[in-house]
């Protein structure tokens, strides 16, 4: 296990220990990191992972914390989150944008360079790493859409440099996840628009989102993947479970595609009434719902 001294020599890193993963996460669940790590340099990642290996240290790199659950044990070991890597950058049609960015801002960028194509994802809360590692997406754009190449750590500190077809994306998923790569840049190829219009279009998402979805409380997004052939959210209401509450999470009585947590609920709460849903769900239509959320550590 990585000690305390093994981290003080390394510069532009943050490192806090025993710190609840609560303060970081959308849902406001989830107990403590062992380590908790916040490199600010490509140079700071790389020593960490290269440390965390030489020490047989688990390594947990999390996005911006929004599609997931982290359990009530919390997590062993280091857990990065890559939020002080953020740089944006534009040339010509391409955006370039580190694993720590968020999506919104890199919208506003490419708004304010004329860039369209990228206006689907101003609403989504995640990381531009998070967002690759799943292929995130909404109103019928995702990231594979856009992307052109990814640049990639292993765990052995080694970069590289993945292409599109090369990610192997899917529905909610990437190569990321299937060979536990750390995404530390992507560029996205844009085309030519009208601010105007691309703005106009980002305030008619951001309308929907906000008058559609639960916002005002914490939740961990859509819960569920979007089952063929059908809405999770229609289902779950056809099988009467908007509103239903264990602990203190419940369905959304906005929209029954969320979970939020509305009275200091824990991970346990979420995970019991995501079983539960599912149950009921299947009983009422025969249909499976798999969950979208990722839910990770110990309980």
């Amino acid at each position: 296990m990585i000690k305390e001294t093994d981290l003080e020599n390394i510069p532009d890193l943050l490192v806090k220990f025993n710190e609840p993963l609560s303060k970081y996460t959308y849902t406001k669940v989830g107990g403590p990191a062992d380590i908790l790590a916040f490199p600010a340099t490509i140079e700071a990642l790389t020593e960490l992972l290269v440390k965390a290996k030489s020490t047989d240290t688990a390594v947990t790199v999390l996005g911006n914390a929004s599609n997931l659950i982290v359990r009530d044990g919390g997590i062993r070991g280091l857990v990065i989150l890559l939020e002080k890597l953020e740089s944006v950058k534009v040339a010509g049609y391409t955006i370039e944008a580190q694993a720590g960015a968020k999506l919104k801002e890199v919208t506003q960028v490419a708004q304010a360079n004329s860039l369209i194509g990228f206006e689907f994802a101003c609403g989504i809360p995640g990381s531009i790493g998070g967002a690759v590692f799943m292929n995130a997406g909404a109103y019928g754009g995702e990231i594979s859409q856009v992307l052109v190449s990814c640049k990639v750590m292993d765990t052995d500190g080694n970069i590289s440099v993945l292409t599109a077809s090369e990610m192997q994306f899917g529905y909610r998923h990437s190569v990321i996840r299937d060979k536990n790569l750390v995404v530390l840049s992507a560029k996205f190829e844009l085309q030519a628009g009208d601010p105007t219009q691309i703005q106009n279009e980002m305030n008619r998402l951001n309308f929907l989102r906000e008058s559609k979805q639960p916002l005002e409380y914490p939740s961990c997004g859509s819960v569920f993947k979007r089952p063929v052939g059908h809405f999770a959210g229609q289902l779950i209401q056809e099988a009467n479970l908007q509103g239903v509450r264990i602990g203190g999470v419940e369905v959304s009585k906005k929209h029954a595609g969320f979970m939020v947590n509305v009275a200091n609920g824990n991970a346990t709460d979420y995970e019991k009434l995501i079983a539960h849903v599912i149950d009921k769900v299947k009983e009422n239509s025969g249909v499976t719902l798999e969950p979208e959320v990722r839910i990770i550590g110990e309980k």
